[in-house]
């Protein structure tokens, strides 16, 4: 089981230490162009998680393989860059990029930020081209806003995906208590954190019954009883987001409760737990977004 971070919920450069805990890092989207991302106000807190509608801001593809990457390197643990892009031949020209960097261990392509407009093909065809770019491992990072997510893990396994990163935000909304108008610039954001857990076990669990895929399980991880959770569920590995931005050293403090609830539960280690959750379960109790069909 390796530990990482949710794409955009830290800064490498500002945070090394917290990056140093981790097994791998998950860079903010790399978009072909610089983009200044959406009008603040561009988070807020609610009751139960946290909205976000930063709208992919990044210096753009140009400046990361330029200057970004060499400085993440350096950080001393592996480095996935998450992908971005508004068509499948920007997806792809990314990764072929990437794809001579020595620097790059993984893409993670974001096929689903609720945050901006969506590329008009579909995740398996933003796969496909990806996939003819870069020998690199490719992480398809799914939406958990489909009924079927199950089929769509089979959609990008077909197209060449190595692995499924679940989830993403889901579309939130919050209201001002005082005016009543959105919190947020935009309207509309991503929400993560704790209410986001039952909707991503729910993917990891289906998508573990539909694929082979390795699974990267995030979404409302907050402590070693949540990770657990999500391996059980499917996750080989886990990544988190929202708690890195209230508790920097919640990776040391998540893998030391993960091992505790692991020996807890009598295993020996992570890897003995993937999937446990499926031999307690029978299909016939799920509606179809948990059916492998």
């Amino acid at each position: 089981m390796r530990l990482l971070n949710a794409s955009g919920c830290l800064d490498a450069l500002t945070a090394p230490e917290t990056v140093r805990a981790l097994d791998a890092f998950v860079t903010k989207t790399v978009t072909p162009l610089p983009r200044e991302g959406n009008a603040p106000v561009r988070i807020a807190e609610t009751d139960v998680g946290m909205l976000n509608s930063i709208g992919l801001a990044n210096r753009g593809r140009e400046a990361f393989l330029g200057q970004t990457l060499a400085r993440l390197a350096s950080a001393g643990v592996s480095v996935w860059v998450s992908v971005g892009g508004f068509a499948a031949v920007e997806y792809a020209e990314t990764c072929a990029a990437l794809d001579a960097r020595d620097e790059v261990e993984a893409i993670e392509l974001n096929l689903s930020c609720p945050n901006v407009d969506e590329a008009p093909e579909s995740a398996a065809e933003i796969v496909a081209a990806c996939r003819e770019a870069t020998r690199l491992p490719l992480f398809a990072k799914l939406s958990p806003a489909t009924w079927d997510i199950a089929d769509s893990a089979r959609a990008v396994e077909a197209a060449g995906a190595d692995g499924l990163a679940l989830v993403n935000t889901i579309r939130g909304f919050a209201l001002d208590e005082r005016t009543l108008a959105p919190v947020l610039g935009p309207a509309v954001g991503g929400l993560s954190g704790p209410a986001l857990k039952p909707i991503a076990l729910a993917a990891v669990f289906a998508c573990r019954r539909a694929t082979k895929l390795r699974i990267v399980g995030m979404g409302g991880i907050m402590n070693g009883r949540d990770a657990l959770e999500f391996i059980a569920c499917g996750a080989s590995d886990i990544a988190l987001g929202t708690v890195l931005f209230t508790d920097p050293e919640a990776p040391a403090r998540v893998r030391s409760e993960l091992h505790a609830e692991l020996a807890a539960h009598g295993f020996s280690d992570a890897e003995n737990a993937v999937g446990c959750a499926h031999d307690a379960a029978s299909p016939v109790h799920f509606s179809p977004l948990l059916s492998a069909g």
